[in-house]
């Protein structure tokens, strides 16, 4: 067969060698035709119970997740549990069977049509690429009505040969389908990649990828289409490349590539231990980004020197298939004790609330016309100062049990500044009252991820302790892109001069005021960017325990004094060209 090249966003590193998988949307296949008066109610009932068994599915996949289950994956789960219950998936198709006497399937797949023609008229990016969220819940349906379970691994006539290693290939991957692929019967099945049409650098599907660490590329568009089923296939997560029908020589060069790779791997473990200093003397922070207490200890074997973010929203969304919750204070308070008494005296950096945009807590959160630049973060906490203060009273007492200290996401105004710092003066206050213990010199920090917090930056080292870059929402904020958009992925750029230039000042304003800074964005696990944020003067790193050894590695060999005299000229670039060439540079020296 024929040999192609296929071009999309990489959105998890490694490279995977395997036959193609295809998941053909069922949608494709449903039957149409009539049915007649006196068999409409059961047809109605048929399409519910089809609903209430996926329901019941979703049920089973939340309470039966493994222990090693990326903590994004019940999240996942929630939010197609919350679009099965909308009237719009549970109800309009009944409706439509009783009007037009459609069968089930036809009359699920015309309203997913309608809904779907609806979502491509929204102006906002993230709200249209949400149709893919509907469009996988009703797959789920359809599978039930039409008897069709998901398959995850081709059928073989020899039942004692091992299947080979899987590439799954498909339009779009739901969350709770990979979840299928990850675990039977407590053996590893053999997928091992995944390619997709769509989806972005942070889209569902890129980070469920980064959690499992498999080689992933989204956004190839008609990868569906053209791979067929069984091909080989390579998947360069480096390089977002999707090699179709390989040469043996292309091949055998992929192959090597995979071995150095894995001895590269195990050459880092020996690292753990090893303090991040340069070569010239400078000691290096690395801490770990974490979403659930349960992922500090991949953090400690990672050798991280605490938690610079703990992503509190997670212990909010992530709550079962049924309606969603807030956590009482108690609860909460139980999980940030087990993260500070688990990161056995290193320092723990808990996020407030950072919920809106692409992390709904429920369906109303979609309203907004734009969520990104709407009710989020601080600002959907400030408006809901009752649950704020209780996140808070739960931070602050298990502040007693080590050191812990709290960032604040979203920032942009002084009064915003003003008014949460209230709202901690009044947690403690009635902690103090209640003879609650507490670290009365809890440290509160800023991140910075608004352009407007980054360029009025004296506003905000003069009330804060410290700061803490997020470059994700920074980024697409400067640049006017929704990061979860793959149709304008491309234009998301962390060498963009505007984007070096506000990290650069960010870091030099920070320091001057005598705060420590960090940056927990994406930015912060990309060794190809290590050496030119070292050159910025970055003494923080904050990522994926995943990433930590690699990074660490780089600040090893890397000799400070020669890497900032070479950043200062990069900043004073302003052609991507010469930018790129000159970071590319720096991983020589």
């Amino acid at each position: 067969m024929a040999s192609f090249l296929l071009h999309g966003i990489p959105v998890s590193r490694g490279i995977a060698i395997g036959r193609a998988h295809l998941l053909t949307p069922a949608a494709l296949d449903v039957k149409h035709y009539l049915v007649p008066e006196e068999q409409v109610e059961a047809e109605v009932r048929r399409l519910q119970d089809a609903i209430a068994a996926v329901h019941h599915n979703l049920q089973e996949l939340w309470t039966g997740l493994p222990k090693d289950a990326p903590t994004e994956l019940g999240a996942f789960i929630d939010v197609h549990a919350l679009i099965l219950s909308d009237p719009m998936i549970s109800e309009a198709p009944l409706d439509i069977i009783r009007a037009r006497h459609y069968n089930a399937e036809w009359a699920l797949v015309t309203q997913i049509d309608e809904l779907s023609a609806q979502f491509d008229e929204i102006e906002d990016p993230y709200l249209r690429e949400r149709k893919y969220d509907i469009q996988q819940v009703a797959e789920r349906v359809l599978k039930v009505l039409t008897g069709t379970a998901l398959t995850v691994a081709p059928v073989f006539t020899d039942e004692d040969q091992p299947p080979p290693q899987m590439i799954v290939v498909a339009h779009d991957i739901s969350p709770a389908d990979m979840l299928a692929f990850r675990d039977r019967d407590g053996a590893s099945r053999s997928f091992i990649g995944f390619v997709t049409d769509v989806g972005g650098q942070n889209s569902h599907t890129a980070i469920v990828a980064r959690s499992l660490d498999i080689p992933a590329v989204v956004g190839m568009d008609q990868a569906s289409r053209l791979i067929e089923q069984d091909d080989w296939v390579i998947v360069d997560g480096d390089a977002g490349v999707v090699i179709c029908n390989p040469s043996q020589l292309v091949l055998e060069q992929y192959r090597a590539r995979q071995i150095t790779m894995a001895k590269a791997r195990k050459r880092l473990l020996k690292l753990k231990k090893t303090p991040a200093i340069t070569r010239d003397g400078t000691a290096i922070t690395l801490l770990a980004n974490i979403e659930l207490p349960d992922d500090c200890p991949a953090a400690l074997e990672a050798g991280a020197n605490g938690v610079g973010l703990f992503r509190s929203e997670f212990l909010f969304m992530g709550r079962g298939a049924q309606a969603l919750r807030i956590p009482d204070e108690e609860e909460q308070f139980e999980q940030y004790r087990k993260a500070v008494l688990a990161m056995k005296g290193r320092p723990v950096t808990i996020r407030t609330l950072d919920v809106g945009a692409d992390k709904p807590l429920d369906q109303t959160d979609h309203t907004a016309l734009n969520p990104a630049l709407g009710l989020r973060a601080i600002r959907y906490c400030l408006a809901e100062p009752q649950m704020f203060l209780v996140q808070l009273r739960a931070i602050l007492r298990a502040s007693a049990f080590g050191k812990v200290r709290i960032l604040i996401p979203m920032l942009a105004h002084a009064f915003e500044i003003d008014q949460t710092m209230g709202m901690i003066e009044q947690a403690k206050t009635q902690l103090r009252e209640e003879k609650v213990r507490f670290d009365e010199g809890i440290e509160v920090g800023a991140m910075i991820e608004i352009p407007a917090a980054a360029l009025a930056l004296p506003l905000f080292v003069r009330r804060m302790d410290f700061l803490s870059i997020g470059t994700n929402d920074l980024i697409q904020y400067l640049l006017a892109i929704d990061r979860v958009d793959y149709e304008v992925a491309h234009l998301y750029n962390p060498l963009h001069p505007a984007v070096l230039q506000l990290i650069a000042s960010t870091i030099a304003t920070g320091h001057k005021a005598g705060l420590d800074v960090a940056v927990c964005g994406e930015m912060a696990g990309d060794v190809k960017l290590t050496r030119l944020l070292l050159g910025m003067g970055l003494r923080e790193f904050s990522m994926h325990p995943a990433q930590l050894l690699a990074v660490k590695q780089e600040i090893l060999n890397t000799d400070l004094g020669v890497v900032t005299t070479r950043t200062r000229r990069i900043l004073r670039a302003m052609e991507p060209g010469e930018i790129a060439s000159a970071v590319e540079q720096l991983q020589t020296l």
